[in-house]
């Protein structure tokens, strides 16, 4: 590949590259925002979308040097090369999107207080116990009273609760 070949690849690699981190980083805040208002969505984004470039622009940088199949003329190198940087980006893009989602869960999650989780497992031990399924009262768990966990499934086993 001549010099302006690898100059006009890695022009328009980069353009790319940088064209894809803004549309992760602003689709990305907007995306975290939506979902927990309070999370500190600008920063999450911008480190997620800062590791995406330094990850791709480096990969930009190595498939430039090494040696494709197909170097034959300058214009079939460069599209070889674009249609790699292509599928990198695809790849680098699905794996941005995804840490911004668990991300997003992760914020969504830490959204309920303690007593939302409490008052929804009490809900759905109360629904357990309607369908007839044997959900132990906090205080009948050994560590509550001091009980091995053995003895207390030998106890049910024994005398099955109605």
């Amino acid at each position: 590949m001549d010099s302006s070949s690898y100059v006009a690849f890695l022009v328009i690699g980069t353009v790319l590259v940088l064209i894809d981190g803004q549309i992760i980083y602003r689709n990305g805040r907007r995306f975290l925002q939506q979902a927990t208002p309070n999370a500190p969505a600008e920063s999450l984004t911008k480190l997620v979308s800062v590791l995406f470039h330094l990850g791709t622009l480096g990969v930009l940088a190595l498939i430039s040097v090494i040696d494709v199949p197909g170097d034959n003329n300058s214009i079939q190198g460069v599209v070889v090369r674009l249609g790699i940087i292509l599928i990198v980006l695809g790849i680098a893009h699905w794996i941005a999107v995804s840490a911004l989602s668990r991300m997003r869960d992760r914020e969504e999650y830490e959204e309920y207080t303690t007593a939302e989780r409490d008052a929804r497992r009490k809900a759905q031990d109360a629904a357990l116990r309607a369908q007839g399924t044997y959900v132990p009262e906090p205080t009948e768990s050994p560590a509550y009273n001091g009980e091995s966990a053995t003895a207390v499934v030998n106890r049910q086993q024994q005398y099955p609760p109605r």
